[in-house]
């Protein structure tokens, strides 16, 4: 029992008030915000988790938001690494550059910690072509 708390320690990011009160964020929370500021960029087919992200997914029935983000925070700074999928035709360097600031802007907004790093890594592109083109008919 007394392990269990000593992991969850290492989770959280503590931020220490002018009172000595102490704020603590959990791993966790950063990389959900860092998720759905993803995927709001257009251009963004998906995330590219691992096994153990599409394992929860499938057995929670729930949209794992923390999927294929990876997050170092230290005291008050932070790196995130995101793993994405491109939809096939789009620029990949806009894309890119449009989650560095989207991600960059919540998460120093939402958490106070300063963000020093923001990695993308296209793991893939989407060339499922005839599914972009009956949403293209759609509109």
């Amino acid at each position: 029992m007394e392990n269990e708390n000593v992991e969850n320690v290492k989770e959280e990011v503590s931020i220490e008030s002018q009172d000595n009160n102490s704020i603590k964020i959990s791993d966790d929370v950063v990389a959900v915000i860092a998720g759905v500021a993803v995927s709001e960029v257009p251009g963004v087919s998906g995330m590219a988790g691992g096994f153990a992200g599409g394992i929860t997914e499938v057995l929670s029935g729930k949209k794992n938001l923390s999927k294929g983000i990876k997050v170092e925070v230290g005291e008050k700074e932070t790196k995130i690494d995101v793993n994405i999928i491109v939809e096939y035709g789009t620029r990949i360097p806009d894309v890119a550059f449009e989650i560095q600031n989207r991600v960059k802007k919540a998460v120093e907004t939402m958490t106070g910690l300063k963000v020093i790093e923001v990695n993308v890594h296209v793991q893939g592109v989407n060339t499922d072509i005839n599914n972009q083109e009956q949403e293209n008919v759609q509109e």
